[in-house]
């Protein structure tokens, strides 16, 4: 493998060095760059051709090398006769200009390697392309290699070499001398060209009617370079040293059958004996087998034949070839026309153009590609033709790949998308946009494209602006999103609001309902929707326009209309839409039909909102009460809550146990207290003195805070804290209270009393005082002879949920139902009832609220002292006067904190909680 590289490496290097010395040394290398060896041409294929570029103009060239090398094996005075004839072949092709001979660019150049001229850019000879491939490059290129001719190149190649050789006849008089493959040439556009002018003779007599030619005899000691190719002479030039026109007619007889043989001539001739040669094809001519030209087609046959006729005055001249039937095809046709074109006015290009299409796809890709598009594209310098021109250049485009339409169509048709004038121009653009925005690179839709598109939809004219609006949405999945969002739409908008005309502004509706499956829900919801309310006509064209957009927004899959947006824009814009005058039945039907739609979509979806908002308002109330009754099993009351409730009222202990029973309480100690603080305490006794006067207790409560009993004390510690706990819970489980109601702050033993002497209910239980916990716990400033001399409050924490403490009393009695509070609180979030929260007493067990505080004496009694005020409730202990019952104390419940069976919270926070309600 790496010698076939090396050898690969070195034969390119081989190459590459030989056309570098060869040609840089030529004065061509100064104006023109040689690029790559592509095909071989002239006498004996001797002419290496490349490729190439005019440096000033990057014009594409052909550079034609003779390498002098090649006849290095030759004396000199041969040397000199080959380059001798050489020259004067293109020293002739230089002077003469004709379409169908090939165009000199730069004439001949030498330099001490080689011979060098440029022309017109070449494909190849017609001898390579019937697979002569001497002096080609190694290996031989695949274009040239696999290049076969279509019939219809075939035809119209020999035609052109007919008009050809008629020029030279009849208006040059001039014989050619030597017709032959080699000479043919084969431009880029597939144009067939005579070069070779080497052995060309001209007439003695140029103005006398019958041109006289004379001819030199046969020499066959010069070498082949200095000869014609005797496979194509005609007879007479050999055996009688003769010429003329006819002779040329031979040479072109023999080239039509070689290229219907592949290459071969009617004849092989042996070049060492010429004379004995051409005297037995003299024989053969004579009597022409018919297998001879059974290859070439029938229509054709009788001509060639004519033209091998050994008699030149029965050869057909090159004008009547012209004129055969054979070349009377619709491709050769075209072809012909379109090499004329510039004889043509305005009016038959425009006729001739409108017929194209129908001959196009008739014709090969390759000829169509290669030799009609750019004599297409070439009228593009004419606007007027533009309109007749372009749709035939768009068919191609159609028929061409990607690249071929970057490389070969793109760049013509760049400067006509900017072109307005023509206004026919920018409608058959529109007309074939999917083709433009398919294969056009994205770069140049942006550039150019696009634009073009802006300008239809800004045009003054109306029907232009129709036609834009109508075609968009068929190429509106090629667009890209950026371009559509921030170019396109704004457009279409403004020409639906500024438009005098009714037909524009409904087609923007629709155009729009069309590409809204192209655009973000929330870029629809955002410019579009508010964008129809804009809209200052109500035809009922307009509205049908209005509610398709809304209907479609509506029911798209991607979509859709936020029940919000409904609720708020859409469906007040809809519904004032719809009782419009202009409106028709069958209108007004479609209308409701959609608001009704609407609506129905709105209710369940916000129906199932607040479905869901409620289980999860369900779960979180159940999550609040299975918490703190799972944690008050596993918890249990930090050994040092004793100690700190003994320092908080004087000494007086109070240790709980598991099941909360009460330990033995012993005597109480009295604390010694300095002067200072016993001036201290004097003063907020004083303080406490005062509020009592403003809010005086009830004779029961003051009585049972001063009882100075051990078990009456350790009662009113473990209540004390128990309320405080549940009054938190409470709030944390509660919102606001109704406005305006009130209630007692402290629970009594017995029913309250109304001014009338009957039984009060509380809103909570029938017949009781507030024996659902401490709801108004701390909400009366109390005396030193209640807390034992502690400093007063007006507000406390809030606490956890209730937990009343069965184990101090030892009675039961029916739990009170609380299921009251649910009515009093508007709750935002999950709320647990207090019925919920308080454990559940057995049946007869009575609370250990309606003891607690009570001398004993009788409740009734009790009551009559303490003034009542609205609905039986005593005055002054009024929910307004509670400050748990103020709506921000219940906005944000909580879930309840752990307890332990006696009701103290089990954290860190009750130490500071009780610090900071008894100071």
């Amino acid at each position: 493998m790496e010698s076939m590289l090396n050898k690969l490496k070195s034969t390119v290097t081989k190459v590459t060095a030989d056309v570098t010395s060869a040609v840089m040394g030529n004065p061509v290398t100064r104006e023109f760059e040689v690029g790559r060896h592509i095909a071989s041409g002239g006498p004996g294929l001797s002419w290496r051709i490349y490729n190439g570029t005019k440096k000033s103009t990057k014009q594409e060239v052909a550079v034609f090398v003779f390498d002098k090398k090649m006849i290095d094996k030759y004396q000199k005075f041969e040397k000199d006769q080959i380059i001798d004839s050489l020259k004067r072949g293109v020293q002739q092709l230089t002077r003469l200009r004709h379409p169908r001979l090939l165009t000199v660019q730069h004439p001949l150049e030498e330099s001490r390697d080689c011979l060098a001229f440029c022309t017109e850019p070449v494909f190849a000879s017609l001898s390579n392309v019937l697979g002569q491939w001497d002096n080609l490059p190694s290996p031989v290129p695949s274009d040239i290699k696999e290049y076969k001719l279509y019939d219809v190149e075939t035809k119209y190649g020999l035609l052109q070499i007919s008009e050809g050789l008629s020029f030279l006849h009849s208006g040059v008089k001039m014989v050619h001398g030597n017709l032959c493959p080699e000479n043919i040439i084969l431009n880029k556009s597939g144009a067939w060209k005579i070069m070779g002018f080497d052995f060309s003779i001209s007439s003695n007599n140029p103005s006398d009617a019958e041109p006289k030619y004379t001819c030199k005899e046969w020499q066959p000691n010069l070498p082949p370079l200095c000869l014609p190719n005797p496979e194509y002479l005609a007879p007479e030039y050999i055996l009688s040293v003769s010429c003329d026109a006819a002779s040329d007619m031979y040479s072109l007889g023999v080239v039509m059958h070689a290229v219907f043989n592949e290459g071969k001539p009617v004849f092989q001739v042996n070049k060492h004996d010429i004379f004995k040669s051409f005297s037995r094809q003299l024989d053969q001519l004579s009597s022409m087998s018919p297998a001879v030209l059974s290859k070439i087609p029938e229509e054709v046959r009788e001509h060639v034949k004519m033209l091998l006729s050994v008699t030149p005055n029965v050869r057909p001249d090159a004008d009547q070839m012209t004129k055969i039937p054979f070349f009377d095809d619709v491709g050769a046709v075209t072809l012909q026309y379109f090499d004329s074109l510039f004889q043509r006015d305005n009016l038959q290009k425009s006729q001739f153009y409108k017929g194209l299409p129908k001959v196009l796809p008739k014709l090969p890709k390759r000829v169509v590609v290669y030799r009609i598009l750019p004599a297409l594209t070439s009228e593009f310098v004419n606007p007027d033709m533009v309109p007749f021109v372009l749709p035939n250049v768009l068919l191609i485009a159609e028929e061409c790949t990607k690249d071929e339409y970057v490389r070969l169509i793109l760049p013509d048709l760049t400067p006509v998308f900017k072109q307005q004038e023509p206004i026919q121009i920018l409608l058959i653009f529109l007309q074939k946009m999917d083709l433009l925005l398919t294969k056009t690179p994205p770069d140049d839709i942006k550039n150019c494209v696009l634009p073009m598109v802006y300008r239809a939809l800004e045009a003054p004219s109306v029907q232009i602006q129709e036609l834009c609006l109508n075609i968009i949405p068929t190429f509106a999945n090629l667009i890209d999103y950026p371009s559509m969002k921030n170019s396109l739409i704004p457009r279409i908008k403004s020409a639906c609001l500024q438009t005098s005309s009714l037909a524009v502004r409904v087609n923007s509706l629709v155009c729009l309902g069309k590409i809204l499956e192209y655009l973000d829900k929330w870029f629809v919801i955002d410019e579009i929707l508010p964008f129809l309310q804009q809209i200052p006509s109500r035809e009922p064209a307009v509205l049908m326009g209005i509610l398709g957009i809304y209907k479609c927004t509506f029911n798209h899959k991607k979509l859709g209309i936020p029940k919000e947006h409904l609720a708020t824009k859409s469906l007040p814009h809809l519904v004032s839409l719809s009782i419009d005058n202009n409106l028709n039945l069958n209108q007004f039907n479609s209308f409701m039909m959609v608001i009704r739609d609407m609506l129905s979509r709105m209710e369940t979806e916000h129906k199932t909102k607040l479905e869901q908002l409620h289980i999860m308002q369900e779960q979180q109330r159940s999550m609040n009460i299975s918490n703190p009754l799972n944690q008050a099993e596993e918890s249990k009351s930090p050994p040092n809550s004793g100690n700190q409730i003994d320092d908080i009222f004087g000494g007086t202990g109070v240790n709980g146990k598991e099941n909360g029973s009460a330990a033995p309480v012993s005597q109480p100690s009295r604390v010694s207290l300095t002067l200072e603080e016993k001036q201290r305490l004097a003063k907020e006794q004083e303080q406490a003195a005062k509020l009592r006067n403003q809010q005086p207790l009830a004779p029961q409560t003051i009585k049972a805070a001063t009882a100075g009993s051990n078990s009456q004390t350790k009662d009113l510690t473990s209540s004390l804290l128990s309320n405080m706990t549940s009054m938190s819970m409470a709030n944390t489980a509660r919102t606001a209270p109704v406005q305006g109601s009130t209630m007692s702050t402290f629970p009594s033993s017995g029913p309250m009393v109304g001014s009338m002497g009957t039984s009060v209910s509380n809103g909570f239980n029938p017949a009781m005082g507030f024996q659902a916990g401490g709801m108004g716990m701390g909400m009366l400033p109390t005396g030193p002879s209640l807390y034992g001399g502690m400093p007063t409050t007006t507000s406390t924490p809030n606490f956890g949920s209730l937990t009343q403490n069965q184990g101090t009393t030892g009675q039961t009695n029916k739990p009170p139902d609380m299921s009251a509070l649910d009515n009093l609180f508007t709750s935002n979030k999950p709320k647990v009832t207090l019925n919920q929260i308080g454990p559940k007493a057995p049946p007869g067990t009575s609370s250990p609220w309606l003891g607690q505080f009570n001398s004993p004496q009788n409740p009734q009694t009790q009551m009559q002292g303490v003034p009542v005020g609205m609905g039986g409730v005593p005055g002054g202990f009024g929910m307004q006067a509670n400050p748990f019952f103020s709506p921000q104390n219940f906005a944000q419940p909580a879930a309840a904190p752990s307890m332990n069976p006696s009701g103290i919270k089990h954290s860190a926070s009750v130490n500071n909680d009780l610090k900071d309600l008894f100071g």
